[in-house]
């Protein structure tokens, strides 16, 4: 024993003697000599945002397939080649692979390094992919570890495949909100994380040394893990030098600055908007999606990557439908998929054999796995549900009262007290309130003047551009004497200018006339007492036909070759700095009473203007704002002409005061439609009518699996569409509106479960109630005192609407005195009842009611039972009078979705609900609905044809108490 004893304490003193001289050594170099070189590379290309490395020059290529890998920000270009033996390059090219690195360098010693952006990394891959093409003569592949590969989603969806062979990602996330690192979640934090960037960040940088420490934090116990052991092997010079490459890179050498603006967008464009996922990032002024891309894809997977777990790496699956995608999963952290032993031994190898694969030398390696739906996490997709239930859940709360949102949104739903202030601003504009259009854009481009604001034609505009463009065209409008008040023809089409126009005439404070290209124009100049006229180029041919005065042209963007009408002045040659301004002129004194926008409604004889003023206007802004629950985080899709009211008022106005982007539309098709959902990462659309069952009638779209839209809302979707539509694209809800023009009270159906109810009064605008009336003769009914009284509980009565104190410009049958003394109402002539929830069903329009031998029959409950048999797509339901009676027969016209059948039983069954006496007497089969140019089903032909002899479907056959089908003798009794 004793004589072990002094050995012990050799050995002792042998470690701590080695364990001090490698303490010292790592103290005064900041690490041991390895001895070990780089791997060798040429400098091949070099730009002012990257330099172009060649690995293995020696080679030449050799014929090589060509991989091209991108780091991410934060970290040098030598994660791929931390070591000799762990490098990834150099397994790369022992393995039969042509390696290439993007150096971005260290931006703090860069000149100019520190203002980049994200758009001048994914533009430089952009120019690094076609560098390498021209010197190997062949596309490439295409690699990324965790931010780099974002940046190869995002070139690749830039160049929409262009070049790149297949595309290769470590750890890079896709879906961030699925993110949780240090357990915190990235959705609740984007918010103040994209506040820090934009006022503190994005004009400074992070510090290497800082980014450094955020990913130790990420990961605590095992950068602690690391340093212990680090301390257990000192006296090992061998076991260190092992190791030393890849600790100096993680301590020290590999760390770089983070450019401020660059931080600034990411946590704009992907940590709160996560536009990865669902498309829409901006690229220079280009939208690009991921939707793109139909490249192959391996995503290199760690099991315990605590920084970008699974799911979130997984969802480029429901990101990218259009591309074939393959998984490795390594039981590794984030970092190990790239450096280390680990990675030389699983990730680098796994890589060559795909390239080879890919190339056609080799079979697909046996390590990956394709990515299917059936990898999609469930509790991503619930959690995208129980988010859009919590959004559409909160508005409904606060569309109660804001008193009572208030308490309960602080305890349940948090993100919906975001309404709270819009409502308190819509409850404050009174008659001389300054509000308009103009007003509230520049407001919102004063705050955010480089945010995206306007989408069209695949490009993005932000607020200033938008706004430089209302200052040039304001100018020419002052220019040419254009005047507060005065009513002015806008007609064009869907266009960025025609958009721009509407808003400097609103700065202005004249009136826009919005005439309608397929509509009568001599008529609705008349009715809009237009004063001149301004058309785009495509119209302005139509224009000078109709208008005797001059017709000024905007919309040739300066384009002094273009060929126009003689005779048209040409608003994009007027200088605006030589305008000068009339004393009268100051911006944006527009008040809520003003009239602001003369739209049209009806086709012919039923022509009809109306009036917006300023006022009206916001109703309909701030409320779609607040029921949709809109944010900066939406993109707002308006597939209607920017003369019809769902673009104007409720597409375009919520998004200009809500913050959302707004996309804009030239035509509506299922093609276009969902090409620009994706692209623009749209996240609520605006329908009309019966606009969505194109989208139902076209086959299914890859593009449609996992979109990102949340929100339907317009007006007029029929029943059984709109059951249709929260089928087929689920997540998705419906929010359906109810306006009347000429009052000031909007209805929204904020829930679920009551498909076809208009819903309740959005605060803000104006009460309303359901008077009770007699259906025959049209006239109130009074209570025993004399008052009108409410109607009770589903009893169908009138909705009338409350006007405000002192005001004297309604439009419309005014009705005083109607629940209280001097009380006023308007009269809105739509029938409606009222559930015992308070919910509001509108059952028709007065005039549209069916007066039958066995009484009036309201056609909107017909129409919603018929609607909910799986075989009908539209239906009209409609009154006929029969020659010399002075009653009508109820007649129901449907149209049957392709690949079903529609019988007498079935049409029996799906009117149960309804009562005998409102069942139509005839069911017409038609081949196609008859609809407007804006989607809304025209009963007028229906009504016009009568009882056709050839009617194709059934009649109502009192003999034997049943449907049969139509024959001319029947149709022909039914006729008289």
């Amino acid at each position: 024993m004793a004589a072990l004893m002094p050995t012990r304490l050799v050995k002792s003193a042998l470690r701590l003697g080695m364990a001090t001289q490698n303490a010292l050594e790592v103290a005064r170099f900041g690490g041991l000599d390895t001895g070990e070189d780089s791997s060798p590379y040429d400098v091949v290309g070099r730009t002012p945002v990257y330099r172009l490395r060649r690995y293995f020059p020696e080679t030449g290529g050799q014929g090589r397939p060509p991989l091209l890998l991108v780091p991410p920000l934060m970290l040098s270009t030598e994660v791929y080649d931390v070591a000799p033996h762990v490098s990834g390059v150099r397994a790369l090219h022992e393995m039969g692979v042509d390696p290439w690195v993007v150096d971005f360098g260290a931006p703090e010693h860069e000149e100019g390094g520190l203002q980049r952006t994200l758009a001048d990394h994914v533009l430089a891959v952009s120019d690094a992919i076609d560098r390498v093409r021209r010197a190997t003569g062949r596309d490439i592949h295409l690699g990324g570890y965790s931010q780099g590969g974002m940046f190869c989603y995002q070139t690749t969806a830039y160049r929409r495949g262009e070049g790149i062979a297949s595309l290769i990602t470590f750890g890079s996330p896709v879906d961030v909100h699925l993110l949780s690192p240090a357990g915190l979640p990235v959705a609740q934090l984007a918010e103040a994380a994209t506040a820090i960037a934009n006022t503190v960040l994005s004009r400074t940088s992070v510090p290497a040394g800082l980014s450094r420490r955020a990913f130790q934090l990420l990961d605590p116990l095992k950068t602690v893990r690391a340093r212990v052991d680090f301390l257990m092997q000192l006296h090992n010079r061998e076991a260190l030098l092992e190791r030393e490459g890849s600790r100096r890179f993680l301590e020290q050498d590999g760390w770089v600055a983070w450019p401020g603006p660059a931080v600034a967008e990411f946590a704009t464009q992907f940590l709160a908007h996560n536009r990865l996922l669902s498309g829409g990032f901006v690229i220079g002024d280009r939208m690009v999606t991921l939707a793109d891309i139909a490249v192959p894809m391996l995503a290199v997977v760690g099991s315990v990557d605590e920084i970008a777990n699974a799911p979130a790496v997984r969802a480029v699956r429901r990101a990218a439908p259009m591309a074939d995608v393959w998984e490795l999963t390594l039981h590794a952290g984030h970092m190990g998929l790239v450096v280390g032993n680990g990675a030389r031994q699983h990730s680098w190898p796994v890589v060559a054999d795909w390239v080879h694969w890919q190339e056609g030398t080799a079979d697909r390696p046996v390590q990956i796995t394709e990515l299917t739906e059936d990898h999609d996490d469930d509790s991503t997709a619930s959690a995208v549900e129980v988010v859009t239930d919590v959004a559409i859940s909160a508005a409904h709360v606060a569309a109660e009262s804001a008193i009572s949102a208030t308490k309960a949104l602080r305890g349940v739903f948090g993100e919906a007290i975001d309404q709270l202030p819009r409502l308190a601003r819509l409850d404050r504009v009174e008659a001389d309130t300054r509000v308009s259009f103009a007003l509230l854009l520049e407001e919102r481009a004063r705050r955010h003047p480089d945010d995206t604001f306007f989408l069209f034609d695949g490009r993005g505009y932000s607020y200033a551009e938008a706004l430089r463009r209302v200052d040039a065209i304001t100018r020419g409008l002052l220019g040419l004497g254009v005047r507060q008040g005065e009513h002015v023809g806008v007609l064009m089409g869907t266009r960025p200018t025609a958009v721009a126009l509407v808003t400097a005439l609103s700065r202005v404070g004249a009136v826009a006339v919005m005439l309608r290209p397929d509509g009568d124009i001599p008529l609705e100049i008349g009715l809009g007492q237009v004063s001149r006229i301004i058309a785009d180029p495509d119209h302005a041919t139509d224009a000078m036909a109709v208008w005797p005065g001059q017709v000024l042209v905007l919309g040739t963007g300066g384009d002094r070759d273009r060929t126009l009408p003689d005779g048209v002045v040409d608003m994009e040659l007027i200088d605006p700095n030589r305008v000068a301004l009339p004393g009268w002129y100051a911006p944006n004194q527009g008040r809520a009473r003003d009239l602001a926008l003369v739209l049209f409604t009806s086709r012919g004889e039923r022509t009809r203007a109306n009036r917006i003023t300023n006022g009206r206007w916001a109703l309909s802004a701030f409320g779609t704002a607040s029921a949709a629950s809109l944010g900066s985080a939406d993109t707002v899709y308006a597939v209607s002409p920017l003369y019809h009211p769902a673009t104007l008022l409720t597409a375009i106005g919520g998004a200009v005061v809500s913050g959302a982007r707004l996309a804009v539309a030239p035509d509506f098709t299922p093609t276009r439609f969902w090409d620009e959902v994706r692209r623009y990462g749209i996240t609520a659309v605006s329908y009309t009518w019966t606009m969505l069952g194109d989208l139902l009638d076209a086959p299914p779209s890859p593009a449609e699996r996992h979109h990102p839209i949340r929100l339907f809302f317009g007006s007029g979707m029929p029943s059984g569409l709109w059951e249709r539509v929260l089928d087929r694209f689920r997540p998705a809800r419906v929010l359906e509106f109810y306006a009347h023009t000429e009052g000031e009270t909007v209805l929204a159906n904020l829930t679920r479960d009551k498909v076809g109810a208009m819903g309740r009064r959005l605060p803000g605008t104006a009460e309303v109630a359901v008077a009770a009336w007699d259906p025959e003769t049209g006239q109130l009914q009074s209570a025993p005192d004399g008052f009108v009284r409410r109607a009770d509980p589903d009893e169908p009565g009138v909705l009338l609407a409350r006007v405000g104190r002192g005001r004297t410009d309604v439009r419309g049958r005014l009705l005083r005195g109607v629940f209280t003394r001097g009380d006023a109402w308007l009269w809105t002539g739509d029938v409606f009842s009222e559930d015992v929830d308070g919910d509001l069903w509108l059952l028709g329009n007065s005039a549209s009611l069916i007066r039958t031998a066995d009484g009036v029959v309201y056609p909107r409950p017909v129409q919603a039972a018929l609607e909910s048999d799986d075989a009908v797509d539209l239906c009209a339901v409609y009154g006929v009078r029969p020659e010399g009676s002075d009653t009508a027969v109820t007649v129901a016209a449907v149209t049957v979705r392709p690949g079903r059948e529609l019988t007498a039983d079935r049409i029996r069954r799906a009117l149960s609900p309804v009562d005998g006496t409102s069942w139509p007497t005839a069911i017409r089969v038609l081949e196609r609905m008859p609809r407007s140019a804006h989607y809304r089903v025209h009963t007028g032909p229906l009504r016009a044809e009568g009882l056709p002899e050839d009617l194709v479907g059934w009649v109502w056959d009192d003999e034997t108490g049943t449907y049969v089908p139509a024959t001319p003798a029947a149709v022909g009794t039914l006729a008289g």
